[in-house]
């Protein structure tokens, strides 16, 4: 009789966050959530910043659970979060500051800044990714500004899931797919790109080693075992640490004519490559090419996502309405059909104080119609996105030569299902969703292939096939 692998994905959204028990019999893979909270940043002295010890806390009450739940036979830990933000360690190996939220302004401007000294075309022949102000690149270029002093005397730069497994196992590297969401890394000589660090005088000491998904990283320190009730070894294991990587690992995509959406507060749309696409074509379009488990590139668009919902909703309840996200989605579908349309990736939502009143007033500086009622903006938010995705889907298969038939939607965003219908309606494409928890599922099936339980993604998702309840939508 297989005995079952019991696996945990630490898993940390830009919202929330989840610790996430995987049991893995050989042929099936169960699912557990044993612990949620809340995240997200906060202000200090007008920086916007993440609470990173809260995060490390809450990942240790997860382990503490895992660990209890499985009568201490845990048999591995694999964190994932977002991109692109990062601590600093001094030579004493202490975090130097506060990490910063990708949503800070402290980047306003700061690309113009940067093109001075390495223009926007050398940047993308470099490392092939999108240009988005929250870029580790511009962050980076923002320390080198407005407090050089930090830079001088870091040690290492450790990316957040790069620090957090630092928490753990008192080990620093840098974790691949991480690495090549900063606009730091050459996806072709799979190394930082020295022509970027001399050109804009980054330190390149500060960067680490790299470290592959389903590498081992280390073992769990005696302190935080102690902590967490642990009894021997319980190894932390490199998993796509970014977690739109975690999540196409999980995606069931079965051929080349297969697209993949990760819906959450941002949406990642784009194709599985072996090779970077990284032409006049593709930065014209800004599409990027972020790398994957088993070393694929993922060739996508980083567009907004449900985050325009997420902070609707907050301003909402905010002010006493008190909305579930189904009573949104029940208002959206009794609304009148595309009132307005809005363009999700504008720069007045990326951090506004009221979203709703944001959305208003793009309305009227466009010359719309303004939505009134929560139904109404919901159902114009859900519009633009399918709209958005359409767009998206056409310039990839211009870029890749490939005919996109299924679309292929993961994450916490298709339990919209009104959003899910629309993408299929507005792209005329098959839609299939499924799994929800394709982060942690990704995530997990990483940890099984270090542990030898599985041979290799492609075994992987065939797992998740048979695992997993998935659900089609076709164009009405």
């Amino acid at each position: 009789m297989t005995v079952s692998k019991k696996v945990l994905a630490c898993d940390l959204g830009a919202s929330s966050g989840r610790a996430v028990l995987g049991s893995f019999d050989g042929k099936k893979l169960d699912l557990e959530v044993l612990h949620k909270f809340s995240n997200g940043g906060t202000y200090l002295n007008n920086d916007f910043h993440w609470d990173t010890l809260k995060q490390f806390n809450e990942i240790k009450k997860g382990i503490k659970k895992a660990v209890k739940k499985t009568s201490n036979n845990l048999d591995s830990v694999g964190i994932d979060t977002w991109g692109v933000d990062y601590g600093l360690l001094d030579k004493n190996g202490t975090l130097m500051s506060v990490p910063f939220h990708y949503r800070d302004d402290r980047t306003e401007g700061i690309m113009e800044e940067v093109f001075t000294k390495l223009s926007r075309e050398e940047i993308y022949q470099e490392t092939g990714i999108q240009f988005m102000e929250l870029n580790t690149i511009f962050q980076l270029y923002a320390e080198l500004k407005n407090r050089s002093w930090i830079l001088d005397n870091a040690a290492d730069l450790l990316f957040t899931p790069d620090l957090l497994n630092y928490f753990l196992t008192g080990k620093k590297y840098n974790e691949y797919t991480i690495a090549s969401t900063s606009q730091l890394f050459n996806p072709n000589t799979n190394n930082w790109s020295d022509k970027i660090y001399d050109n804009l005088d980054f330190p390149g000491s500060i960067m680490q080693e790299i470290i592959h998904p389903a590498e081992k990283i280390g073992d769990i320190l005696e302190k935080v075992k102690k902590e967490c009730g642990i009894e021997g070894e319980l190894p932390v294991i490199a998993v796509g640490s970014h977690d739109t990587a975690s999540a196409v690992a999980a995606a069931p995509l079965q051929d080349k004519n297969s697209a993949y959406l990760s819906s959450g507060t941002w949406s990642l749309l784009g194709t599985e490559l072996e090779q970077p696409v990284i032409n006049e074509q593709s930065l014209k379009e800004n599409f990027t090419n972020e790398l994957g488990v088993e070393k694929t590139v993922r060739f996508l668009k980083n567009i907004t996502g449900l985050w325009l919902i997420q902070e609707c909703k907050r301003i909402w309840n905010r002010d006493g309405l008190n909305l579930s996200y189904s009573d949104i989605t029940k208002a959206a579908e009794a609304a009148e059909p595309f009132k307005y349309s809005l363009d999700p990736d504008h720069h007045s939502f990326v951090n506004p104080d009221n979203m709703p009143e944001a959305i208003k007033n793009y309305c009227r500086e466009t010359g719309q119609e303004m939505p009134e009622e929560p139904g109404e903006m919901a159902r114009g938010i859900y519009e633009s996105l399918a709209v958005n995705y359409k767009e998206v889907i056409e310039k990839l298969e211009s870029l890749t030569d490939r005919k996109i038939e299924t679309l292929h939607m993961v994450g916490g965003g298709i339990q919209a299902e009104i959003l899910c219908q629309y993408t299929a309606n507005i792209s005329k494409k098959r839609v299939v969703t499924g799994p929800i928890e394709a982060t942690a599922i990704g995530n997990i099936l990483t940890q099984l292939i270090a542990l030898g339980e599985i041979e290799n993604l492609r075994q992987g998702r065939e797992i998740v096939r048979n695992s997993v309840e998935l659900k089609e939508y076709l164009p009405e």
